[in-house]
């Protein structure tokens, strides 16, 4: 048991992050509404900025953290920043200006870039075979936090906008105090790494690691499947209602049926897969799964059909994890945080792009000028940025790993 303890702090530490993501979510509008006294419609443009606030400053921070692990430790790093992710929540709960929530949640931007960080230790801790399966509860945690987020936040927040803060608070406090008390430094003498400014910008992080032999195909892939993978929170809510009709709580349990499934792929399937198929056959097959579904969503008129269907979304998560090991495997382990920050730097990106494109997209097909009545071509669109994905993957003549 004392062994696994340093990995419970670590997958609570990403399980703290997405939680406290989620409780936001659902309190969000109302407290907007209660700072700045302004209608819904022109709240949800201050929401959607402080949104893009907080991926820029992932963006842009993922590089610097996971190369400060390098040098400095996993250890005080991911310590310090759930300690600053505490006093954010304490701060947006005590926001009474747009100022003070802009503020907050560029602290938060910077302090929830340690998922890189947390990723980097649990590569330091797993055996190469191990890294994809590990990666995978990663992924789990994350989804736990997506489930049990927007649920406790709406629960909660029937005590005010306020409350989900505070109990995010206090729930980053009590990961700290554990981290205090259990977390190992995983950093040793062999793999610790100098810090140099320049490993830290994340253009050239990504432009660094790319140049590796067969990588730069799998970090495009990375970025174009996290695009297409961010239609969900981009636009689910907009199309249930438009193509299905579904209320505020439909759409809740349908994302909640989502992220629930999403976890137990991610904790139960992405090991057995990646050891029968391989990591890039395994990487193949959830791209496949996912454009699949993107097409079944993209063309779907029956709201039931797609509810009961949705745990089968879910199974094509199992590519990240994988995708996250051919890299991970690919580099030596004194690069581990590196290539995490460039790949939270990479994801960020997408959370800043990926809105654009998915609302634009939905807007065009759903207006009064539309050329098709089309709700689902957001979807429709990500199935075709999967596709170029599975292109980018099978033209690597490198084989990716031993079982392909």
């Amino acid at each position: 048991m004392p062994r696994r303890l340093p990995l419970l702090f670590i997958l609570l530490t990403v399980l703290v992050d997405s939680a406290g993501i989620g409780m936001i979510m659902p309190v969000m509008p109302e407290l907007l509404e209660e700072i700045t006294a302004r209608p819904p419609a022109e709240a949800a443009l201050w929401g959607g900025a402080l949104a893009t606030a907080f991926a820029v400053m992932q963006f842009l921070f993922g590089p610097l953290l996971g190369n400060l692990s390098d040098r400095f430790g996993r250890r005080p790093v991911l310590l310090a920043s759930m300690f600053v992710v505490f006093l954010d929540n304490l701060l947006l709960a005590l926001a009474g200006s747009l100022a003070v929530l802009f503020a907050a949640r560029i602290i938060g931007g910077i302090a929830s870039a340690t998922h890189a960080t947390a990723s980097a230790a649990l590569a330091d801790m797993s055996a190469p075979e191990d890294k994809a399966a590990n990666f995978g509860l990663v992924g789990a945690a994350a989804g736990a936090g997506f489930v049990l987020g927007p649920l406790a936040g709406g629960l909660l927040g029937a005590h005010g906008p306020r409350a989900p803060f505070v109990a995010a608070a206090l729930l980053a406090l009590g990961s700290f105090l554990l981290g205090l008390i259990v977390l190992p430094e995983t950093v040793n003498a062999r793999t610790r790494r100098p810090f140099e400014w320049r490993h830290a910008n994340p253009l050239a992080g990504i432009r660094r690691i790319g140049r590796l032999r067969g990588l730069g195909r799998y970090l495009a892939a990375t970025f174009i499947a996290a695009v297409a993978f961010f239609v969900y929170p981009a636009i689910w809510a907009f199309f249930a209602t438009e193509r299905f009709g579904w209320d505020s709580t439909t759409i809740g349990y349908s994302l909640a049926l989502y992220g629930l499934s999403y976890t137990l792929v991610q904790a139960l399937a992405v090991r057995p897969l990646v050891a029968r198929l391989g990591e890039r056959r395994a990487v193949i097959a959830g791209l496949g799964l996912d454009t699949l579904f993107f097409v079944f969503l993209g063309m779907v008129g029956n709201g039931g059909l797609a509810f009961l269907l949705t745990p089968l979304a879910a199974l094509g998560s199992v590519a990240g994890p994988a995708l996250q090991g051919l890299l991970s495997r690919a580099l030596g382990d004194g690069r581990q945080g590196e290539l995490q920050g460039v790949l939270m730097s990479l994801n960020a990106l997408a959370t800043i792009v990926a809105p654009l494109l998915m609302t634009q997209t939905f807007w065009f097909f759903t207006g009064g000028a539309a050329p098709l009545h089309l709700p689902g071509a957001p979807f429709l669109l990500s199935a075709m940025l999967t596709l170029g994905c599975i292109g980018l993957i099978l033209c690597d003549g490198t084989g990716g790993d031993s079982r392909s």
